[in-house]
């Protein structure tokens, strides 16, 4: 007999075979790959999930009462291969303090301190000091403080670039993501702020690279990016010689570049070996990377991003904390640069969390040609028919497109809401 329970949490083994059942006979573990409705009919962020609790499958039956769902062979997955994520822990379950607009005054001045000190931290080290771990503590704390309150108000200053500076301004993105992130997994206070920690740390290495080969336009040489990827050993030991700086910092360091399937670097580490925290990092940190502009690659769109780190799962990433990842940063989050069918490009204002597909967005142009006044519309309306069909989001943009700097429109005034 067929059965679909989960024997590993967050892998699974899918058949090429489907079977149609009742929403009624779905149970965790199942991973749903088709269903008896169009996908962007509904708030499902991947064409095909993982059934992961009891909410799932209430959500699922609100929009469907056909599913196809991958027949699944019972695994027995060895214990050594099961790593951190197999034992069970407790969840610390968050709400919002306040609104994203009220912390949004708050998160400013965190945000510019935070970057401050931590430009401040990668200049030091580039001129050979040591890792001031209070000073980094610090900025972390602020950053913890800033998201247990509302975490949407310093997630959409990280869409803020200025690519000058874009080793520091990288390593606190990857801080306040990966904060944000084990926010929604549950992780403690006292854990934000050790895995916030290594998010800031975890490139320091990189001020050891020499500029010409950390900041070469076109691709690295053979002996080039050996240089390259010696900066997890660098930044092992800048971490090992600086006082006070927790060991799961200086693992995250070293252990960011391995990969789930032992074809990382530097020590090919397997699943096994590789602790959460680097597992968590490793995504985060592909993700605001291939959301930026780097000086050897331009920016792609976070709906990319989240594909490619979707593409990626088990082999590169950790499949239940990619899968969570993508879950936690939704579809179109605010600061998201949109093109509508109709031809209109805005910014997403506000997420819509019972329709993922449908955000509110303020419209600035058309066709390329500015709009003589911006607009906000809510595209919930073309699910109640206010609207029509061509308001419905063609394709994500990389900031910039058509001109469109989300910093801009931030220096404005303009608050988003999550």
């Amino acid at each position: 007999m067929t059965d679909f329970r989960q024997i590993k949490p967050g892998f699974y083994d899918k058949s090429k075979r489907s079977i149609k059942i009742s929403v009624s006979e779905l149970r965790v573990g199942m991973y749903v790959s088709k269903l008896d409705r169009d996908w962007l009919d509904t708030p499902f962020l991947m064409q095909g999930f993982l059934l992961e609790s009891q909410g799932d499958i209430e959500t699922v039956a609100e929009y469907c009462q056909h599913v196809w769902v991958d027949a699944v062979e019972p695994t027995w997955v060895p214990p050594e291969e099961r790593g951190e994520l197999g034992t069970a822990r407790a969840k610390t379950t968050y709400i919002n303090k306040i609104s994203a607009e009220d912390e949004h005054r708050q998160a400013t001045g965190v945000f510019r301190e935070a970057r401050r000190l931590t430009k401040t931290l990668v200049d030091d080290i580039r001129l050979g000091g040591t890792i001031n771990n209070e000073q980094a503590k610090a900025t972390v704390k602020s950053c913890v403080d800033s998201i247990l309150r509302n975490p949407d108000a310093l997630l959409w200053m990280t869409k803020i670039r200025n690519q000058d500076n874009y080793t520091a301004e990288h390593c606190l993105n990857v801080c306040i993501l990966a904060i944000a992130f084990g926010r929604h997994l549950g992780l403690s206070e006292a854990e934000l702020e050790t895995l916030g920690l290594c998010g800031l740390l975890h490139d320091v290495g990189k001020m050891r690279i020499p500029d010409e080969v950390l900041n070469k336009p076109g691709k690295l040489s053979p002996k080039e990016w050996k240089q390259m990827k010696a900066h997890v050993i660098h930044g092992r030991n800048l971490l090992l010689a600086s006082p006070g700086v927790a060991n799961a910092a200086v693992d995250v360091a070293y252990s960011h570049h391995e990969r789930m399937d032992g074809n990382g670097y530097p020590r090919k580490l397997t699943s096994a070996g590789i602790s959460e925290f680097s597992r968590i990092i490793s995504i985060v940190d592909a993700y605001d990377a291939m959301t930026a502009e780097r000086c050897y690659a331009p920016a792609i769109t976070t709906t990319q991003a989240l594909k490619n780190i979707y593409q990626d799962r088990a082999t590169h990433f950790d499949e239940r904390l990619a899968l969570a990842f993508i879950k936690s940063v939704g579809l179109y989050p605010p600061g998201s640069i949109v093109e509508l069918k109709n031809g209109y490009i805005g910014i997403v204002l506000e997420a819509n969390k019972r329709y993922r597909h449908l955000p509110k967005v303020i419209l600035l142009s058309q066709g390329g040609e500015a709009l003589p006044r911006e607009k906000i519309i809510d595209l919930e309306q073309v699910e109640s028919g206010k609207l029509d069909d061509q308001h419905l989001i063609r394709d994500t943009l990389a900031d910039g497109a058509y001109g469109i700097f989300v910093q801009d429109y931030r220096e404005k005034g303009l608050v988003f809401r999550g």
